[in-house]
Formats: structure tokens, C-alpha cells, sequence
């Protein structure tokens, strides 16, 4: 199964580099992992971080998806740039003026912001292209903040903004149906 689970991932992966782009500009940050240690130190960090959230069920929930995962495709932004479009998604009337006064925060086991909303578009259509290779071929998966948050946070991807796809071969999708543990 693990080189059915790599040749899946690197088939995501290309799905994600040819997704469309705003402007045909690449902006995109894409990391696929098929190793169980960093699938479990990934998992061990959600976990770590999840009494600092108001959703600590949901981190330990998505940390089992994790750790009981055989891949995971990782797909980010890599810089802030904007898709010089001025189409004031940001809030700002031009793409300049939102570059010159943006002022870029990173969160702790988030993202940094604001962003163009066209490059989070980008990620989006990415990440729907790669679920959906992986989906074609009958492979489980689901997208998840929370593993690319915490993949981002531990230097897997180099990136302001990061979302996570884990892909899991079982007799039963372990991504659905599941159940955040209670709060303790």
C-alpha cells in the first residue's frame, strides 16, 4: 500500500500545480508526506496545541485523522503577493494600496493575514483539484486547516497560509462519521 499511497499523493500533487491561477502567476507552496513520523509528529503537535483552542475536541479529533493517515498533501501560499487584479476583495480599492498598508500578523498555530483573496482562491482551487484525484481513484481524504496550520507551525511547508489533505486507505474512510472527543 505505501507506494499505491506515494504514487496517489505525487498524482495530487501535479493536480494541484495545474490547477488554475489568477492571473497564471504560481504562488503555491505543495509538500506531499508519506512518512509515519512526520504524520505522528504532526499529530503530536495538533494535539499539543489543542487546550489553546475554544475547539479542543476538534484538534484531538483531526490529530487521530492524522495520525491514522498514510499521507498527507500539504498545499500553501508561499509569499503574500497580490494577483493585480483591484478587484477590492481585500477591502482595498487597488492591489497597491493594499500592499503598501497591509500590515502582515502571524498567529500562532494559524496563518499569517491579510491576504489577496484571489491567491486564497488559488489554494482553494488546488486543494479541491488534488481532493478530487484522490477521490477519482477512490482514496480517501479530507481538506483540514488544522494539520496544515500545525504542518506550517513545525516547518514542513514554508508558507503564510497552509491547508492539509490526509489520505487514508482502510475498509472505511477514517475522514467521516467521526466524532470530536468531549471537551475534558
Amino acid at each position: 500500500m505505501k507506494q499505491t499511497i506515494e504514487t496517489v499523493i505525487n498524482l495530487m500533487a501535479a493536480s494541484a500545480m495545474t490547477a488554475p491561477k489568477a492571473g497564471g502567476k504560481d504562488c503555491l507552496e505543495i509538500v506531499a508526506l508519506t512518512e509515519t513520523e512526520d504524520l505522528q509528529h504532526i499529530a503530536d503537535e495538533m494535539r499539543k496545541y489543542a487546550h489553546k483552542s475554544s475547539k479542543e475536541n476538534y484538534w484531538h479529533r483531526d490529530a487521530a485523522n492524522t495520525e491514522n493517515a498514510q499521507g498527507l498533501l500539504l498545499i500553501g501560499l508561499a509569499s503574500p503577493v497580490t494577483a493585480g487584479y483591484n478587484c477590492g476583495g481585500c477591502g482595498y480599492q487597488t492591489c497597491n494600496e493594499f500592499e503598501k498598508q497591509r500590515e502582515l500578523k502571524d498567529f500562532e498555530m494559524g496563518y499569517s493575514g491579510p491576504h489577496c483573496i484571489m491567491r486564497m482562491m488559488d489554494i482553494g482551487v488546488a486543494l479541491s483539484s488534488a481532493a478530487k484525484s484522490a477521490s477519482l481513484l477512490n482514496i480517501d481524504n479530507r481538506v483540514q486547516q488544522r494539520v496544515g496550520a500545525a504542518a506550517r507551525a513545525l516547518g514542513y511547508i514554508n508558507c503564510e497560509v497552509a491547508m492539509g489533505i490526509p489520505i487514508s486507505i482502510s475498509g472505511k474512510s477514517i475522514f467521516y462519521d467521526r466524532k470530536a472527543a468531549a471537551k475534558k
